[in-house]
């Protein structure tokens, strides 16, 4: 009987595929980075056609990694970065651009002159969104505007818009099936949130024509399969989340209250607050955690832009350090930043400040600042930044009493116990450190009876470590004030 899952991961900087076994444990995987394009300041593209070929070799790899073929799968679960737009020919399949991504802020100055509207809290109330670049909707009309006769084909139904799920299952099922889940589509900014459906009042603001959107389905569901000539054999694709849900899912918090943080390229905090749709008070976004049978829960989330790309930064621009893993000696190796700060706001601040024309600053250098302090305070500026969405969570829903972190940065030990000691909770890191990934297959799982419900999934959920708060609270309060200081040098609203 097939009982492996596969589980494709497109990331912000890598196309990963991991199989996991039916207990949760990866047997074998496939990773291959990809170019990021930045033809002008605050632009950031990809190449769709790239992470195609990417994520069809890394999938092809993690089979042969684990030694198994196509037709021992049950199931493919494909998780993605989420806002990430893509807009191809129906006929051809070719992109008629790059993709623009997520952190891109080349739509700021349209989504000025649509907040003189006054038409944020009508947004808010129908998507839980804030109108800023980071969303889809103001990339596609860009896209539609800039490339020479996209709307029209666009309005002829000759073109697709999708996130990157989207362009995947498009691939993967030879053009069948144009496809989203609800936890994509509600990062659109054209999809209502308490319906469950793409809104015309949205499509009409935006200026978007209906024709180009996906079809939208539960997070577990029959999204076609992958097409036998692939990889060797049909596999069914069972479902889809976006990144930071998928991590939500992994991690099992599947009861109102649980709250998850994923250090990646960036950071994504996210609250499960269960069937009712909840409105924050301090700029964070009330999004889709998950939608199953058609019953949806909602979350709370905080979005920090950069977090794993401050130390690329480092690694590939700074060239301080040869690996990341470098950062955790560095950070070991001095008593402190002595008054060093970072503030990674290289693509703008996300929540809860939302400044897109915030640009990074790093402050308090003296000559006896080094390599370590600057490696130091990037680690640092992601423990600040998770304390920014933690107390704005706080206000909003109370406090959580402990925190799951996953993601690739968490395998530093130094950062995840200044984490604990800037929080002042207990941090829990689980023993699959890729709960993205995880999480999607575990839907998958569920989408083709591997797994009964949710709470055999959240049965699976193991401990790996727990990191107490150790440091001197007073110590901490003064360093964190520092870097509220810090933020306000750089904030231009």
């Amino acid at each position: 009987m097939a009982d492996y899952l596969l589980a494709i991961d497109q990331g912000t900087t890598s196309s990963r595929a991991i199989v996991f076994d039916r207990a949760g444990q990866p047997v074998g995987s496939g990773q291959k980075e990809f170019e990021q394009h930045y033809p002008e300041a605050g632009w950031v593209e990809h190449d769709a056609k790239v992470i195609w070929r990417d994520t069809l070799q890394v999938c092809r790899e993690a089979l042969q990694a684990a030694g198994i073929d196509a037709a021992d799968v049950a199931a493919c679960g494909i998780t993605n970065q989420r806002e990430t737009t893509v807009i191809w020919d129906r006929a051809t399949g070719e992109p008629i651009a790059r993709a623009i991504v997520w952190q891109d802020r080349r739509t700021s100055a349209v989504c000025q002159t649509l907040r003189e509207r006054g038409r944020g809290e009508w947004l808010a109330e129908r998507t839980g969104l804030l109108l800023d670049p980071y969303f889809s909707a103001t990339k596609i009309a860009w896209l539609l505007d800039q490339v020479p006769g996209a709307r029209a084909r666009a309005e002829a139904g000759e073109l697709a818009f999708g996130t990157i799920d989207t362009w995947l299952m498009w691939n993967l099922t030879d053009g069948q099936r144009h496809v989203t889940d609800a936890t994509n589509a509600s990062r659109t900014l054209l999809f209502n949130i308490r319906t469950q459906q793409w809104d015309d009042e949205l499509l009409e603001f935006f200026n978007v024509p209906r024709a180009l959107l996906p079809e939208v389905l539960d997070s577990a569901a029959d999204f076609g399969h992958i097409e036998s000539s692939l990889l060797g054999a049909p596999i069914p694709i069972g479902a889809v989340l976006g990144d930071q849900q998928a991590a939500t899912v992994g991690q099992a918090c599947f009861q109102p209250g649980m709250v998850k943080s994923t250090y990646g390229t960036g950071c994504f905090v996210v609250l499960n607050v269960g069937e009712q749709f909840v409105r924050s008070d301090n700029r964070l976004l009330t999004t889709v955690a998950y939608r199953l049978n058609g019953k949806t829960t909602y979350a709370l989330e905080g979005s920090i832009f950069v977090a794993g790309a401050a130390v690329q930064w480092l690694r590939d621009s700074l060239k301080l350090i040869g690996h990341a893993a470098d950062t955790e000696k560095l950070a070991r190796s001095v008593e402190s930043t002595d008054g060093v700060y970072l503030v990674p706001a290289f693509t703008g601040l996300g929540a809860p400040y939302w400044d897109p024309d915030a640009r990074g600053a790093l402050i308090g250098l003296t000559r006896a600042s080094g390599f370590a302090e600057i490696a130091r305070a990037a680690l640092e500026s992601v423990c600040y930044q998770t304390r920014d969405l933690l107390d704005a969570m706080a206000q909003d829903a109370g406090a959580p009493r402990s925190l799951c972190v996953d993601g690739g940065m968490v395998a530093n030990d130094w950062l995840v116990q200044y984490l604990a000691d800037t929080l002042r909770i207990p941090i829990d890191r689980p023993q699959v450190l890729e709960t993205t990934a995880l999480g999607v297959a575990y839907f998958a799982g569920l989408q083709v009876g591997l797994y009964k419900n949710l709470d055999e999934i959240a049965e699976g959920w193991q401990r790996q470590a727990r990191f107490e708060p150790g440091r001197d609270e007073v110590k901490m309060q003064r360093r964190y004030d520092g870097w509220k200081a810090a933020v306000e040098r750089v904030l231009t609203n």
